[in-house]
């Protein structure tokens, strides 16, 4: 990792992306959206419970306490496991602070890695306010706390894609032969898109070469295309099937 925290990987398509890693005062914006939003669903769960609680027989109140804690629990594990494992690793509060989970060696982001960082919030937590997850952010080489060290992953700068309408330039499909690429690939491709205005030339020039050099040979098509072309052409090829 370089001084300026951001993280080289190589993906196992064998496309080489450098990331930048979120910092401590990003990644606490964060969690104190997510944590805002869980509390609000929370309260409403137990002004809920509570008015349950009010017409149920004295007898069931102990099964209401059983439920309404199971109902926390699940809500509390299950916000992290949804956004993070089905949204591309991105929970309300990484997405307002322009943040995104991903792991360490470029590889998809499993729901068992999900898993694992959102237990090991328990830890992190301790003593209060995420303070054993703050130090290990600041003394770890990759910005990782417990939960991230534990899952192989680590959390990223990641800007907002644009409008889909303006993801291609508008490019329209010419009728490619693009069955040999996979989602992997095509996902990769579509990233470079969407960010490449953000990058500084070499690393845009760079990037493009890696991946069109990978990719041209399984694509039956734009041979007279340069490096960055190709790839918009071929996100447009796939986006229309």
């Amino acid at each position: 990792m370089e001084l300026d925290d951001r993280l080289t990987i190589e993906t196992p398509e064998g496309v080489t992306l450098e990331l930048t890693l979120a910092g401590l005062g990003s990644r606490f914006g964060a969690a104190a959206v997510d944590i805002l939003i869980q509390g609000v669903v929370l309260l409403a769960i137990v002004l809920a419970l509570s008015l349950a609680g009010s017409v149920v027989p004295a007898d069931l109140g102990m099964f209401a306490v059983g439920v309404g804690t199971l109902i926390i629990a699940v809500v509390v594990v299950g916000y992290y496991l949804l956004f993070e494992a089905l949204n591309a690793g991105r929970t309300p509060g990484k997405a307002a602070f322009g943040l995104r989970v991903t792991t360490v060696d470029g590889t998809p982001l499993s729901l068992a890695a999900v898993t694992l960082r959102t237990l090991m919030r328990l830890i992190d937590f301790l003593p209060a306010a995420y303070a054993v997850g703050a130090l290990a952010i600041v003394v770890t080489a990759r910005n990782q706390r417990l939960g991230d060290l534990v899952a192989g992953t680590v959390v990223i700068r990641d800007r907002q894609p644009p409008p889909p309408s303006s993801v291609a330039d508008a490019a329209e499909p010419l009728g490619w032969d693009t069955s040999a690429i996979s989602r992997e690939e095509l996902d990769l491709v579509r990233r470079f898109v969407e960010r490449r205005r953000a990058l500084d030339g070499d690393a845009r020039g760079r990037l493009a070469s890696d991946l069109a050099r990978r990719l041209r040979p399984r694509v039956r098509g734009g041979e007279d295309l340069d490096d960055e072309s190709f790839l918009t052409q071929l996100l447009a090829e796939k986006q229309s099937r």
